[in-house]
């Protein structure tokens, strides 16, 4: 039974995130009241997927560390610095979309990225090294990244911030490593198939509590909307790009190509959009929801296309023999 929906919630997940949007803006009068659970909520999310790691992974990046140093890179510097520069041209004097959009593109890779790094054959390997590094960074990037760039048009609080982070992904993270490693790796197989599919639906319930925060604002941006969704959509496209880019420059293998495309353009949004909730003004947070009508519904195209590239690859030599 819970296999079962969790191969539908899987197959669902592209249309989940748009749809929980749509829910939380429509029913916010009822969803806002409930923005209190959402970081026990998403410390629930980043256990389960943690599960799948374990502390000697930790030991295997030292052995292959350019391939996450260049990730690494991408995530906290290079999409960062082009999201202030969209901010900046598109939306000069709006303090806050332009630091939505740094968020957006300074929080740390997401997690839900190994589902389609799995699903597309890529090195799964990889995929979990960059996820967990980050992970332990992110406590410390993305204040400091966040106050290089953003810090003089938005007060926030770095160390609450920290905290948060530290609270949300670090620790949960940790505690999915340790049960791992306590078990011999059997803790995943007997915990995935129950927390699986309810780890899945949290994804849809934060993006919905999340939305309705947003609500009251998105009358008053209204005729900026158009050009927020734009912009994120270009460059979270980029970013993907700028994946796929780095991991032919390295000359990796198919696999190595593919995990570099996605953690690179994949975002821990959810993680995202409660930061900006708790720790900004509300419109904030505009930015980081389009992020999370896209990311999905991106994820999908991108393995679509890295499919098919592949496939055509894979047919060369054959007509080259014929």
């Amino acid at each position: 039974m819970l296999d079962k929906l969790n191969r539908f919630l899987q197959k669902f997940m592209p249309f989940m995130t748009p749809l929980a949007v749509l829910l939380g803006i429509t029913f916010a009068d009822q969803l806002h009241h409930l923005v209190f659970i959402v970081p026990w909520l998403f410390a629930f999310m980043t256990f389960s997927g943690s599960l799948g790691s374990s502390f000697s992974d930790l030991k295997k990046v030292i052995l292959h560390p350019l391939p996450i140093i260049i990730c690494l890179v991408l995530l906290h510097l290079v999409m960062p610095a082009a999201a202030f520069g969209a901010g900046a041209l598109f939306f000069p004097d709006d303090a806050y979309t332009k630091t939505g959009l740094i968020l957006s593109f300074v929080i740390p890779t997401g997690i839900t990225s190994l589902v389609w790094v799995t699903l597309y054959k890529g090195k799964t390997f990889l995929t979990l090294c960059i996820i967990l590094v980050d992970t332990m960074i992110a406590p410390f990037a993305v204040p400091f990244i966040l106050h290089l760039f953003a810090g003089a048009s938005v007060e926030m609080n770095a160390a609450d911030m920290m905290g948060g982070l530290i609270w949300m992904i670090v620790l949960p993270s940790v505690a999915g490593m340790a049960a791992n490693q306590l078990s011999k790796g059997t803790a995943p197989k007997k915990l995935n198939p129950f927390l699986s599919p309810f780890s899945k639906i949290g994804i849809g319930v934060v993006v919905a509590i999340n939305s309705s925060a947003i609500a009251p604002y998105l009358e008053t941006l209204s005729s900026k909307l158009g050009g927020i969704a734009a912009a994120v959509l270009m460059l979270s496209i980029t970013a993907y790009l700028l994946g796929f880019l780095a991991g032919k420059v390295m000359k990796e293998e198919t696999a190595g190509i593919i995990s570099l495309t996605y953690n690179s353009g994949m975002r821990n949004i959810s993680a995202g959009a409660v930061l900006a909730i708790a720790y900004f003004p509300a419109p904030v947070a505009v930015p980081v929801i389009m992020g999370m009508l896209f990311q999905q519904i991106l994820a999908a195209s991108a393995g679509s296309l890295l499919n098919r590239m592949n496939h055509q690859q894979r047919e060369m030599p054959a007509t080259k023999a014929v």
